[in-house]
């Protein structure tokens, strides 16, 4: 082989294999991500988020609940366009410890939740999403991995122009005059 190659050529090859990692090689760790523990989390939601969704009667009597904190965890600008009057914004994006505590009082704090996906007839304020990349989804196994555990989400998908609960903003007041 050495005969056919050449020491050079032999000796560049192993220079160049020594740099690349190796297959078997642990992949970079990081303790601020934790898959397992997210996966868990879903897992343990399951059940019960299959039990607190909410019909809109439901969800606007528990609107009407002291100490009710209602999150949209959407964007700042979709929200400013649309959003259930009361609500409380803080992007999904933005959730810390610190971010979480300054609007929710307390873990077992009551929260209810509402996303792109449970309204039709404003493509863009609650532009829908794939069905398993659902906002609330993710708002839900978040707030749950901070310790939140009072979580409610609205259920149903229902139409900006036929719903009893209160939309604001600035698509709103836009069409108001129709």
């Amino acid at each position: 082989m050495l005969k056919r190659f050449g020491l050079p050529t032999l000796l560049g090859a192993v220079v160049l294999l020594a740099g690349l990692p190796a297959a078997a090689a642990e992949p970079p760790a990081n303790p601020l991500i934790d898959a397992a523990g997210f996966q868990q989390i879903v897992a343990d939601l399951g059940a019960t988020q299959e039990t607190r969704r909410l019909d809109e009667a439901g969800f606007l009597a528990a609107m009407r609940e002291p100490g009710v904190v209602l999150l949209d965890a959407r964007s700042a600008d979709r929200y400013a366009e649309l959003h259930i009057d009361g609500a409380v914004n803080l992007p999904f994006t933005d959730f810390t410890a610190a971010s979480l505590a300054a609007i929710l009082p307390r873990p077992d704090t009551r929260v209810l939740i509402y996303c792109n996906n449970n309204f039709t007839g404003s493509p863009r304020a609650f532009a829908s999403k794939a069905p398993a990349a659902s906002l609330n989804l993710s708002t839900w196994a978040a707030l749950a991995a901070y310790g939140y555990d009072n979580v409610w989400e609205l259920g149903p998908l229902v139409s900006v122009d036929d719903t009893r609960l209160p939309l604001v903003g600035s698509l709103h007041a836009a069409t108001a005059g129709r």
